[in-house]
C-alpha cells in the first residue's frame, strides 16, 4: 500500500499537468492512503504499524468484505522488533505525498513531511527486515526478498526532495548500494530511488549523485528489447511484452514503463544521451519501448485482450478478486461463508458478476497467453501496485497523443 501511495504520488508530481480535472481525483486516492500511513505513523511513538489480518487465515477464506470474520490482528515493528523496508517504503509514501500536497495543502504537507522524517529516523535507527519479525503469515506473502537497503536507498531519496536537506544526501551516499538490477517493484527499489536521484543530477547539476545516474541508465539497458540494448537482461514474449515473472508479470512492465517514461523526459529536459555498450540510445527510443508495453497492456497484443478491466471490447471477465467474483449485497443479502465461497464462487464458471473497472491483472504469460480463470491468481490478479506506476504512463501518453 505504501508503495502505490508513492508510485501515485511521483506520477502526479511528473505527470499531474496531463491529468487534467482528474488530477483532484488522483490527489484524491493518494489522501485516501497517507491518511492511514499518518494514523500509522503516529498513533503509538515509538511503533509502526504495518499490518491488519492475519494473512493464511485470510487466504483460507473466500467471502465478501462485508461478510469477513476473520482475525484483525494489528502487527507492527518497533525497536525491538525493527522493519527498515516498511518504515523507509512508509517515509518515502509520507515525503511524496507531501511533495504533492505542497501547494494543495500546505498544512496537510507539512503534517506528512514531519511524519516522515520521524519514520525515516526510526528505519536507520533500528535496522532489522519485517518480514522476519512480524507474524500473520507475512513471511509467507510479502517477505522482503532485496532486504532493507534498497527502502533506505529510497525513502531518504524523498526525503531529501521533500526537504532539501543534505543530510539525506550523506546517508545516500554512505550506503553504497551499487547492486545491478533490472526490475523495479514493490520489494525492490533500487532502480526507482536511482532515477529519482537521477532527476536532481540531471535537472540541478548535483555531480555528488553522477553514480546514481549511471546505475539508473545501467538499470535501463538491462529493460530494454535485445534489438535496442546488448546489455539487455529481460525476456520479451513474441508478442513484445517485458516478461520478469510468471507470478503478476504486469507490476514488472508498468513500473519499468513509468521509469523509461519518466527517465526519458529527464534526458530530454537535459539533452543526455545514453550508451548500452557503446550503441547509442535517445529518450524518444526509450519512450517508444515504454509506449509499447502501455499499449499491449491495453489490447495491442496477439490476444485483443485488454489487461484493464473493463477498458476495450475484450477484457478478463474472472478477475481473481472476492468482492468482484461474489454478488453483492444487494443482490445477495444473506451471508455467505468463509468456505461457501469457494465452490461457489472461486471454481465456479461465468463472469464475476461486478465489473472492476480500472483493475490491471498480472497479464498473460511468457507466450501471450491468458486462460481469464479466477483460480490463476498469478495472472488473474489485479494489484494496486500495479495501477499505480501504470497511472503515470497513461498520464503521460494521454497528454502526448490526445489529438491522435
Amino acid at each position: 500500500m505504501a508503495f502505490s501511495a508513492t508510485m501515485l504520488s511521483w506520477s502526479i508530481i511528473e505527470y499531474g499537468g496531463r491529468m487534467g480535472g482528474r488530477v483532484h481525483d488522483a490527489r484524491a486516492a493518494v489522501r485516501w492512503a497517507t491518511d492511514y500511513l499518518l494514523k500509522a505513523a503516529t498513533a503509538s511513538p515509538g511503533t509502526l504499524y504495518v499490518g491488519v489480518g492475519d494473512a493464511d487465515a485470510d487466504h483460507r477464506c473466500w467471502e465478501r468484505p462485508e461478510d469477513m470474520d476473520t482475525p484483525r490482528t494489528v502487527y507492527s515493528v518497533s525497536a525491538s522488533a525493527p522493519g527498515s523496508d516498511v518504515a523507509g517504503e512508509t517515509a518515502a509514501a509520507l515525503a511524496a505525498a507531501s511533495v504533492v500536497f505542497k501547494a494543495a495543502d500546505p498544512a496537510y504537507s507539512r503534517r506528512l513531511v514531519a511524519a516522515a522524517r520521524d519514520v525515516m529516523a526510526f528505519a536507520w535507527q533500528h535496522q532489522g527486515k519485517y518480514s522476519d519479525h512480524v507474524g500473520g503469515g507475512v513471511s509467507n506473502y510479502y517477505p522482503s526478498y532485496s532486504g532493507y537497503t534498497d527502502e533506505l536507498l529510497w525513502g531518504s531519496a524523498w526525503l531529501l526532495w521533500a526537504t532539501k536537506n543534505t543530510s539525506y544526501l550523506d546517508d545516500l551516499i554512505s550506503l553504497g548500494a551499487n547492486d545491478g538490477v533490472d526490475m523495479f517493484s514493490w520489494d525492490n527499489k533500487l532502480a526507482g530511488a536511482r532515477v529519482l536521484l537521477s532527476r536532481r543530477a540531471l535537472l540541478n547539476g548535483d555531480k555528488r549523485l553522477d553514480s546514481f545516474t549511471r546505475q539508473a541508465e545501467d538499470f535501463i539497458c538491462r529493460v530494454l528489447p535485445s534489438s535496442t540494448s546488448p546489455s539487455s537482461t529481460t525476456p520479451y514474449t513474441p508478442g513484445g511484452l517485458m516478461h520478469r515473472s510468471g507470478n503478476a508479470n504486469l507490476q514488472y512492465v508498468a513500473s519499468a514503463s513509468f521509469l523509461l517514461t519518466t527517465y526519458a523526459k529527464y534526458m530530454a529536459s537535459s539533452k543526455r544521451t545514453l550508451s548500452c555498450q557503446n550503441l547509442p540510445v535517445t529518450y524518444k527510443a526509450l519512450r517508444a519501448v515504454a509506449k509499447r508495453q502501455v499499449d499491449y497492456v491495453l489490447g495491442a497484443n496477439p490476444l485483443g485482450m485488454s489487461y484493464m478491466v473493463g477498458y476495450g471490447a475484450r477484457y478478463p471477465r474472472r478477475i481473481h478478486h472476492r468482492a468482484s467474483s461474489m454478488p453483492s449485497v444487494a443482490a445477495h443479502p444473506a451471508r455467505i461463508g468463509c468456505q461457501e465461497g469457494f465452490d461457489g464462487y472461486l471454481y465456479a464458471p461465468g463472469d464475476n458478476p461486478n465489473v472492476l473497472a480500472g483493475a490491471v491483472v498480472g497479464g498473460p504469460d511468457q507466450n501471450d497467453a491468458f486462460p481469464d480463470d479466477r483460480a490463476d491468481y498469478a495472472r488473474s490478479e489485479p494489484t494496486t501496485y500495479t495501477s499505480a506506476p501504470l497511472v503515470g504512463c497513461l498520464a503521460y501518453f494521454a497528454g502526448s497523443y490526445k489529438n491522435k
